[in-house]
């Protein structure tokens, strides 16, 4: 049985399509989705939010777009939704 490693970059690092592709869409979906349905812990950490997606770029990227959206407050190296986010999880929009 043969396995192959990752093919890598330049500098030694994984290259990114070694990863399942991810729209920019579901990148955010599934942060908010992390955020919201978690009510044991309303505020994440960016750190948290990195490991969990993955990457860090990712995660940066859709913390981003989702507090520019209104979805996010951010306080720091902390973050949580807003009231707008956690209503429109209410009404399943």
């Amino acid at each position: 049985m043969s396995t192959t490693a990752p093919t890598t970059d330049h500098h030694g690092r994984a290259e990114r399509s070694c990863r399942p592709h991810l729209s920019e869409e579901q990148r955010d979906g599934a942060v908010l989705a992390m955020l919201i349905c978690d009510s044991s812990c309303p505020v994440w950490s960016m750190e948290e939010i990195m490991r969990t997606l993955g990457d860090r770029t990712d995660a940066i990227d859709a913390v981003n777009r989702l507090a520019a959206a209104g979805l996010l407050h951010r306080i720091d190296q902390f973050v949580f939704p807003t009231l707008a986010a956690r209503r429109a999880d209410e009404l399943e929009l």
